[in-house]
């Protein structure tokens, strides 16, 4: 598979989007639960650049492999705390809205408003659909993993 676009992203539009993911990282929530929702929900999509450079940024924050391995299986796997779990329900729900899925319920906020206060659930969620903004441009121009743009 090619990608579509052989030049670089608009400057403008690069430096918007750098605004917005400043923003998201800058609530206070553990930026490594900020990369396991992008992780997360960039598999949901099947986004390959998302998932490497995902996982890239999780480990130059300290992330283990042991980790990184299993958010897939985030549910079963034992190796995270009640608001990362927490965070990666609502990346689950905030992502998979198609096909009449329910969404974000009351249930998954409540779980999630237990751990974070209200600005931070509004940075994880500007990240989860800064993550789907990703995903699709990604999949619309057919991005390559281990590129940036």
């Amino acid at each position: 598979m090619e990608p579509r676009l052989k030049t670089a992203a608009n400057p403008d539009v690069v430096s918007a989007i750098q605004l917005l993911s400043k923003a998201a990282y800058a609530s206070g929530v553990d930026p490594r639960v900020q990369e396991l929702v992008h992780l997360r929900a960039s598999q949901i999509n099947g986004c390959s650049p998302c998932v490497f450079s995902g996982v890239t940024a999780a480990k130059k924050r300290g992330e283990t492999d042991e980790r990184l391995h299993n958010v897939v299986a985030w549910r079963e796997a034992p190796f995270y705390t009640d608001a990362e779990r927490a965070a990666l329900a609502l990346a689950e729900a905030a992502t998979r809205i198609q096909d009449g899925a329910p969404g974000v319920t009351d249930e998954i906020w409540a779980a999630a408003a237990k751990h974070f206060e209200d600005e931070q659930l509004s940075a994880i969620t500007l990240n989860i659909a800064l993550t789907n903004f990703f995903n699709r441009i990604n999949h619309t121009i057919r991005e390559q993993a281990g590129k940036t743009w």
